[in-house]
């Protein structure tokens, strides 16, 4: 016999209006994977939903099972990151996060690991003083969780070690090349020794301890422009929520420029 409702811990990923007063969820579910649900007079002030299914909330939720999309009929708050809301570039990056999950993760397959890192992710956003390398870390962490880590010890074409020089990173080889497969992976790009060095610490470290690393501006750069190159390689589209975290650094350098002038 079918179930006619089950419950799921879930976080939030995306929302929209639908009809009237009723707002249309996507959740990371613990039990069930990404999946899509209908919260019915959310967007009223007097309902009891109104509040617990903002996005980015950690939420207990009961579902009620539907012909077409299913319906929440309960829902309780866990974690609602609010520090997030009250914080623009926090918020910018924790957009960039949901969307970076809604993209790979495809709807009614089991993730918990996916999950789990999700939530860590939003703490890390919460408490963190470096957004930038949060977001670094939780992109190598998600491509690890999600079987397309990338190979950074030997060269992907001969497996042979890389020596210590500028090598190449290739998103369609899924890792770095020793110089000479430039001509055989015309997607390659440059990757400095530093870069290189910087990207193997986030495959294998902690969060305690990627926080404190010591890096340049330029360093960091790097690190973000070949992570993006690789994203956008595996998805095939650009993320929204990037073009608007750049927009933000634009004009924070702007504003920081006219400080100083």
């Amino acid at each position: 016999m079918r179930e006619r409702q089950y419950r799921v811990t879930a976080i939030v990923l995306k929302r929209s209006d639908v009809g009237e007063a009723d707002r249309l969820l996507t959740l990371l579910t613990l039990q069930r994977g990404k999946l899509r649900a209908v919260a019915k007079g959310a967007r009223k002030p007097s309902a009891r939903k109104t509040g617990h299914v903002e996005l980015f909330n950690c939420v207990e939720l009961q579902i009620a099972v539907a012909r077409e999309i299913d319906i929440v009929t309960q829902a309780q708050t866990l974690e609602p990151f609010l520090r997030l809301r009250d914080d623009l570039d926090r918020l910018s990056y924790g957009y960039y996060f949901v969307e970076l999950v809604d993209r790979f993760v495809e709807e009614e397959i089991e993730h918990r690991e996916v999950y789990e890192l999700m939530l860590d992710a939003l703490q890390w956003l919460v408490a963190t003083r470096h957004l930038s390398r949060t977001a670094r870390f939780f992109e190598m962490q998600l491509l690890d969780v999600l079987g397309y880590r990338p190979q950074l010890n030997v060269c992907v074409q001969s497996k042979a070690e890389l020596l210590p020089e500028e090598n190449l990173f290739s998103p369609s080889a899924g890792g770095v090349l020793k110089p000479q497969y430039r001509d055989m992976y015309r997607d390659a790009i440059s990757v400095s020794v530093n870069a290189l060095k910087v990207m193997r610490y986030l495959q294998t470290r902690n969060f305690v301890q990627v926080e404190e690393l010591n890096l340049s501006q330029q360093i960091e750069a790097e690190v973000e422009a070949i992570l993006h190159y690789y994203v956008t390689h595996l998805l095939e589209r650009n993320l929204k929520s990037v073009d608007f975290l750049n927009t933000l650094k634009h004009t924070d350098a702007r504003i920081k420029e006219s400080v100083r002038v």
